[in-house]
């Protein structure tokens, strides 16, 4: 009874040291909701797509300083001096503790077999495993999927309407932004945060960030190389990737052929076509 007493102690007191974070948070995510849903007028010059683009270009703008300015050094000093077995150990330590919320989307979109064996891994690595250092799943013939609750809803048929650019969270659209309180919900470092206290779970945190960023150091490394426009290559290869991830590698043929269909090759048989089919009919005379 005592211990149970000191546990609501430890989440109350928790809530209410964070209670302004939580606020701030969910306010953040009215804003966005807000602005997508906000009705606009007709602009020739606005992007079906983006039509944010202003906020989400001052958003990137302001997260790509903050990221060069802070992280950027602190990965780099991470991803030289922590070894490589370290890195990978870390990084699946994060993806068990997150993985949870595969679980949960892989049933919602009617994926029972892969739901069980996603099941089967989180407790496999999470026992084996030692807390999910070791990928023993893998190695058991439980191979790793990536689901979350935006893919679900894509699954479900929810258009992914406007793009958005969080700050410091990244790119993301209107429906995969509902991702984010299922993503944190579904976490087990949330729960621990709870239990044991925010002076546990908030340096687990910052090290989260750094694996996360480390991992992204190559993408950066080739946007920064190859784009003329940073913000338009990151929104491009987002939504491509997202489209990947929803159909599960296997696009419709529709998204396949939609960048062909201005083919000179079509247009010139599309042509022949039609002047066969404009010549009148000759009988031949006996």
């Amino acid at each position: 009874m005592n211990e149970s007493i000191k546990i609501l102690r430890n989440v109350t007191s928790v809530i209410e040291k964070n209670n302004k974070v939580i606020i701030l948070f969910i306010l953040c995510i009215c804003f966005f909701q807000g602005c997508a849903s906000t009705p606009k007028q007709i602009d020739a010059d606005l992007d079906p797509v983006d039509p944010h683009e202003k906020i989400n270009r001052a958003s990137y703008d302001l997260t790509d300083r903050v990221d060069r300015a802070v992280f950027e050094p602190i990965v780099n000093a991470y991803i030289d001096y922590v070894p490589n077995a370290a890195q990978r150990s870390i990084g699946n330590f994060y993806d068990n503790l997150s993985y949870p919320n595969v679980v949960l989307n892989s049933f919602l979109q009617g994926k029972m077999k892969q739901g069980a064996q996603d099941t089967v891994r989180f407790f496999v690595n999470s026992t084996i495993g030692m807390f999910g250092l070791f990928d023993m799943a893998t190695h058991m013939g439980l191979q790793k999927h990536d689901e979350d609750f935006g893919q679900t809803l894509g699954v479900w048929g929810v258009n992914p309407g406007s793009y958005l650019f969080i700050p410091f969270l990244g790119p993301s659209s209107e429906r995969d932004v509902t991702n984010i309180p299922i993503g944190i919900f579904t976490n087990v470092l949330f729960y621990a945060g709870l239990v044991v206290g925010s002076y546990f779970a908030a340096p687990l945190t910052i090290l989260g960030a750094i694996d996360k960023r480390a991992r992204l150091a190559g993408p950066m490394r080739v946007r920064d190389e190859a784009a003329i426009d940073p913000y338009l290559f990151v929104r491009e290869a987002t939504l491509q990737q997202r489209e990947f991830l929803i159909h599960d590698g296997n696009l419709p043929l529709d998204l396949y052929y939609e960048p062909f269909q201005d083919n000179p090759f079509d247009k010139e048989s599309e042509k022949s076509k039609s002047k066969s089919k404009a010549k009148p009919k000759t009988e031949k005379k006996l």
